[in-house]
């Protein structure tokens, strides 16, 4: 009966999918999205901003609709599909349930009833090189919270091995690291003193905003611009963001907030796997975003503080996942970039010896089940590369990052 019921409600939805036009299923907040990113005036998305942590949190979404045209569009519509549902033979809905089930054309567990809620956008793909195994609205524009992190963290270890800068030099923590972010977990406060090595542990880590800005605040103040240091840093990124051809990227501040702001951040999963294929080059950052916790150090007034950090990615360590980052916003919703790795493969061929390194790239944006869809999406990924590296591993420019 249960599954008679769900397959009842699902047969319902696609009715009303299939009638509400431009609305159709991500509907309001779809929409809500859309006119928040043309910064039209007509939607806001009212939500104090929650960042990624360790352990459980409840993002608290609130939708204010003040166009008073999009009411009536809504009230209208409403009022059509309950003069419909008059008409619905709800018998003869449960006959075609009954008999879908009974078949084995449709099996009604969670799995499916997560799997209406997929994410938004996401890609696999090959991280040597650079090859797409699947996608789904790779090239959506959309704001990817703390994923913003990949590429503060890239700059400031571009500039650490490139300009000589030194990781281990104590810095302070600004009054302007606070602003703007809602969430302190590990107690920062102005004046506090904490290496840049120990500040990217925070950020990559714990995704930590104070920390990120903190970061921009110094390495853009050493990178002989005329701008503020935080804008600086910022152009740097985008710079970044532009040498690996995210064509489709913009960011605004380093660490993905986006909440009050404007211009509005954005990107996609194609590009954010451009930047994660970049980052993981570097056998630091490598390391960074391997870490499931961290201890850290920072001084204040003369007492040295002692923190404990905790990956906010529940997935490291599981089927040979090994990074890399979350993120998380009301309007971004939950996202994540995972990283997995395979034992090479060693194919002889005579005297030849061909290793062949395996390692996935998953990114998946404005999903409701980020790690039970990010395991799936590296399982899934595993399938498809084997198929690839079968037929004897043919990319096609067309689909390569």
């Amino acid at each position: 009966q249960f599954h008679i019921a769900l397959v009842e409600c699902t047969l319902l939805l696609v009715e009303h999918l299939r009638d509400t036009d431009d609305f159709a299923f991500r509907g309001l907040d779809r929409h809500a999205q859309d006119v928040a990113r043309d910064e039209s005036g007509l939607l806001e998305v009212g939500s104090m901003h929650r960042e990624d942590r360790a352990g459980a949190l409840i993002v608290t979404r609130v939708s204010l609709l003040r166009d008073q045209e999009l009411r009536g569009r809504l009230d209208d519509d409403h009022a059509d599909r309950q003069q419909r549902g008059k008409g619905v033979d709800r018998a003869a809905r449960r006959v075609f349930a009954s008999r879908l089930l009974g078949s084995g054309g449709l099996t009604a567990t969670g799995a499916a009833l997560r799997s209406a809620a997929a994410a938004q956008a996401y890609i696999i793909a090959d991280a040597k090189t650079g090859y797409i195994l699947e996608e789904q609205e790779s090239k959506k524009k959309t704001q990817v919270g703390s994923l913003t992190k990949i590429a503060t963290a890239s700059v400031v270890l571009d500039w650490a091995e490139k300009k000589g800068g030194d990781l281990n030099q104590a810095v302070t923590i600004p009054q302007e690291a606070f602003v703007g972010t809602s969430e302190n977990n590990i107690r920062f406060q102005p004046g506090d003193s904490i290496t840049l090595r120990d500040l990217l542990y925070a950020a990559l880590v714990q995704s930590d905003n104070i920390a990120a800005y903190t970061l921009a605040n110094h390495v853009g103040g050493r990178l002989g611009s005329s701008l503020p240091s935080d804008v600086a840093f910022v152009a740097q990124m985008n710079a970044l963001a532009k040498q690996l051809k995210m064509e489709r990227t913009r960011f605004v501040n380093p660490h993905g907030i986006d909440y009050n702001v404007r211009p509005m951040p954005f990107s996609t999963a194609q590009d954010m796997a451009r930047l994660t294929r970049y980052a993981m080059d570097k056998a630091s950052f490598r390391f960074y975003v391997s870490q499931k916790e961290r201890q850290i150090s920072f001084d204040r007034a003369g007492h040295r503080f002692n923190y404990v950090l905790r990956s906010t990615n529940e997935l490291l360590g599981k089927n040979g996942i090994d990074g890399v980052k979350t993120g998380r916003t009301a309007r971004a919703g939950d996202c994540l970039v995972l990283s997995a790795n395979r034992e090479p493969e060693v194919v002889t061929q005579g005297k030849a010896i061909t290793v062949y390194p395996r390692h996935l790239i998953v990114v998946l944006l404005g999903s409701t089940n980020r790690f039970g869809e990010g395991a799936g999406l590296v399982q899934r990924g595993w399938q498809l590369f084997d198929q690839w590296a079968a037929t004897g591993r043919l990319a096609d420019p067309k689909k390569l990052l």
